[in-house]
């Protein structure tokens, strides 16, 4: 017996030795961990493709704010290391185009300011002090100027002339005084009057030349004519450019005369022009405005004077989001979203696509949203933000041939391979309305067991013409891990499938897209893992609408949390800081014009059928969905006694997950609610 004793220690400690330790010590996924992960960003890889740069997102657990630097390594992944001893915010790295020095945008005492590093030896210098942070930095062919964009301020009206205040008088604050159709923005709140221009500094220092003059805003992507002589951009120049928020043209300035020409005239958005490596056609992105919910944005081609404009991605009924010419000008690289997935693909000037991999993502961590970049070398070598449901974005490299890519940063699998990650799933369904063909994921639990049955957490996407998909979302795993079925779809008005599809929401939001997802409810419930007695819902923004739609038509769900809302579409467009877009492309005319059409289509409406318990909750400082939208919601349960509870969250804006602890705060509510009505 003593014997058999020993031997079965010995065969356990066998096992144990050799069992990996990251298996041993696995655990699920918590709310501490959201600050230990990391993700890559931005990835350039070098003209030859030896080197590849990126930009390196951690969180700092004592600051409670994310933190980036720019980091290097080989194609091959060998040396990999910091690029310089910094450590302030870094981003915007690009290489020279001989590859020889790196230019990027980094925090200073006094501001942002644009840096260059010299590969050869290590050395850094600061190019610039300037009134504003710079963006869209772009090499000049010679490798001797860098292009960027910058905001330059201008003077806000003066309506009336204060007497002066006698010597250390403690006045009230001056007013803030606006005469712009746009004036605020959320995440950033009043926008100091000015107008964004086009510069140009010499890559060794000195005083930056602007290029573009008056009032008006340009920027986008910088593109350089192959001989150094003309900047592509684009802006809007016309003189009722307020008004025409949606258009924008493709222009470009010479760099020598500062005279700017225009390339197109269409009305709709006309922009991020490249210019092909021989110089002879320029590929930029937009549509011509129908005026409706949603337009496919087309890949487009016109000869360098701006002649002979035509469609390469006529074929494909998918929006492009960037396109990068192959170095022998014979066909573009481009990245597109297509049912869930974020792919990269080759298009030549026929219009004929290959796709090279649909993973591309990871770099929105908060919810499974579409993200990522990608660049390409003179050989045809792809660096991009690779993605998987259990990881945020790395680095890889995949070539257009083979199509295999391969990763080679991989920093958060020390982190991660300790922790057990929520299993994802695909799921189809045909919608009760009309038989169309519905995209979902289901997020399992760690250590699912088959024989029990779990509660089902129901998210609802915003936009809402935008999508989920199989990418890392570290609510969708905080959920998981805390023991629900998580059903996540993507119902008619998504995008990824298509111009028709999308633009179903045009005068019909919240319509039946609601069906959409109580369908895919009931399509996960046949499947017979889910406790259909424990049913919950929630979402934020265009999610946070759904939300409240869904409690308003049916008593299903047993707590819902309504996050970030649109309660009143009356109000909400005549007060948040995109007041000026919804008319005509959601609903037909402004609010005071088809005021009956508004309030059909606002959850207000259904507010008197609501029977769920309901979390209601926003940042306190969301100009998006002001927190007005969020009190009628709240004030309205309270009224009709709905058990209910109000959480405003402190200085955040429409983006609560934008610090780490604001994230932690949002999912740790909404399962405290939860789990009172388990």
């Amino acid at each position: 017996m003593q014997k058999h004793f020993h031997f079965l220690l010995f065969t356990l400690v066998l096992i144990l030795f050799n069992f990996p330790a990251s298996a041993q010590l696995q655990k699920k996924f918590s709310y501490l961990d959201v600050f230990q992960l990391e993700y890559t960003g931005d990835p350039q890889i070098s003209s030859d493709g030896n080197f590849i740069i990126y930009r390196r997102t951690s969180f700092d657990i004592m600051k409670d704010r994310s933190k980036g630097n720019i980091w290097i390594l080989n194609r091959d992944g060998n040396n990999h290391h910091k690029l310089t001893n910094r450590e302030v915010d870094e981003s915007r790295a690009r290489w020279s185009p001989s590859g020889d020095r790196i230019t990027f945008v980094s925090k200073t005492d006094g501001g942002s300011e644009i840096f260059v590093y010299w590969m050869k030896n290590g050395a850094i210098a600061k190019l610039t002090q300037l009134e504003n942070n710079p963006s869209s930095l772009t090499w000049s062919p010679d490798g001797k100027s860098i292009a960027f964009t910058m905001k330059v301020n201008v003077k806000p009206p003066v309506i009336v002339k204060m007497p002066v205040k006698p010597k250390d008088a403690e006045w009230a604050k001056e007013p803030r005084i606006t005469d712009r159709l746009k004036h605020e923005a959320d995440g950033t709140g009043y926008l100091k009057p000015g107008f964004t221009h086009i510069f140009l500094i010499p890559a060794e220092g000195g005083t930056p030349r602007q290029l573009t003059h008056g009032d008006y805003k340009h920027g986008g992507d910088l593109s350089w004519s192959p001989d150094g002589h003309h900047i592509f951009f684009s802006g809007n120049r016309n003189a009722d450019w307020q008004y025409e928020f949606r258009n924008s043209e493709v222009y470009s300035v010479n760099v020598y005369t500062e005279l700017v020409s225009t390339h197109t005239t269409r009305n709709g958005p006309d922009h991020s022009p490249k210019v092909s490596p021989d110089g002879k056609q320029i590929a930029y992105i937009g549509y011509q405005d129908k005026v409706q919910a949603y337009q496919v944005s087309q890949l487009q081609l016109m000869e360098f004077n701006g002649n002979n404009k035509q469609v390469l991605s006529g074929d494909l009924d998918r929006s492009i989001k960037n396109a990068t010419w192959a170095s022998d000008s014979k066909g573009l690289y481009i990245m597109y979203d297509d049912k869930g997935r974020t792919k990269i693909a080759y298009i030549d000037l026929n219009g004929n696509l290959t796709d090279i991999v649909d993973n591309v993502g990871g770099t929105t961590l908060g919810r499974p949203y579409p993200s990522g970049s990608f660049t390409v070398s003179n050989s045809g070598s792809i660096a991009y933000t690779i993605s998987y449901p259990d990881r945020p974005a790395d680095v890889a490299v995949v070539d257009k041939n083979t199509k295999t890519p391969v990763i080679i940063t991989e920093i958060n699998e020390e982190f991660l391979a300790y922790r057990i990650m929520g299993a994802m799933q695909e799921i189809w369904y045909k919608s009760s309305v009309d038989g169309r063909d519905i995209q979902g994921w289901i997020v399992y639990p760690p250590n699912f067991e088959k024989r029990k049955k779990y509660p089902l957490l129901v998210e609802n996407h915003g936009g809402p013409i935008l999508n989920y998909g199989n990418r890392f979302s570290t609510e969708i795993q905080l959920y998981a891990a805390a023991g629900y079925i998580v059903f996540y779809p993507n119902p008619r008005g998504s995008t990824g499938y298509g111009e028709e599809f999308a633009n179903l929401l045009y005068n019909n939001y919240p319509g039946e897209d609601y069906n959409d997802v109580m369908d895919g409810v009931d399509a996960v419930i046949e499947r017979g893992k889910v406790d259909k007695n424990r049913l919950y819902v929630t979402g934020g923004s265009a999610g946070g609408i759904m939300t409240a739609w869904i409690i308003g038509k049916t008593n299903r769900f047993k707590a819902a949390v309504v996050v970030k809302p649109v309660m009143n579409w009356i109000s909400k467009t005549l007060t948040a800081d995109n007041y000026y877009s919804y008319a005509n492309y959601r609903y037909p005319g402004q609010p005071w014009e088809n005021f009956e059409g508004y309030w059909k289509f606002s959850p207000i409406s259904l507010v008197g059928n609501v029977e769920t318990p309901t979390m209601v909750m926003v940042g306190m400082n969301d100009l998006r969905t002001p927190p007005s939208e969020a009190k009628q919601l709240y004030h309205a349960l309270k009224l009709r006694k709905i058990e209910t509870v109000l959480v405003e969250i402190p200085e955040v804006s429409h983006n609560i997950a934008a610090r780490p602890s604001n994230l932690i705060t949002k999912v740790a509510h909404t399962l405290a609610w939860f789990e009172k009505f388990k």
